[in-house]
């Protein structure tokens, strides 16, 4: 006989606290590639009309081979929720704190991009701890186009 079905048991993971992760624990994101469906989609999301961004002739006028990424078009494919992360923290995250990068080279539509978040700090406090993560997007040429760090607020095992 099986137990009767209970909502709160239908988890992707297991639930881990702060001290569950290690420095080094690499989490892959999906890979994409930045179509000019995505392009509009951003322009429609964040207001930004600039033609560097979605006219395809004005970059070409100024030597870009298409469009030209915005740099919070980038970032957005670290969103930790698009890996396992969020789910293996639902019970004990309590917050995002911080999100830093550093856009190293441009992004044009037609590229791919392949994130990941990588643990490179845990930093305990008394009853919770601060995982923080490396946030890294690489291109389809190997090329590191962004780096950065976000930070997670986490309770310790109770």
């Amino acid at each position: 006989m099986t137990d009767p079905f209970d909502p709160a048991k239908h988890r992707r993971h297991a639930n881990r606290w702060f001290e569950d992760f290690a420095v080094g624990e690499r989490f892959v994101l999906p890979s994409r590639t930045m179509t000019d469906a995505l392009f509009a989609a951003f322009q429609a999301a964040s207001g930004d009309n600039h033609p560097v961004h979605y006219d395809r002739e004005y970059c070409r006028r100024r030597g870009m081979p298409d469009m030209l990424a915005h740099g919070f078009q980038v970032l957005i494919q670290t969103a930790a929720g698009a890996g396992d992360f969020p789910y293996m923290v639902e019970d004990s995250l309590i917050g995002f704190l911080e999100q830093t990068s550093r856009f190293l080279k441009p992004v044009f539509s037609g590229d791919t991009l392949y994130p990941a978040l990588e643990v490179v700090e845990l930093a305990p406090g008394r009853s919770t701890g601060v995982v923080a993560m490396r946030s890294t997007v690489h291109n389809q040429k190997s090329e590191l186009v962004m780096d950065g760090t976000q930070r997670y607020l986490l309770r310790k095992k109770p």
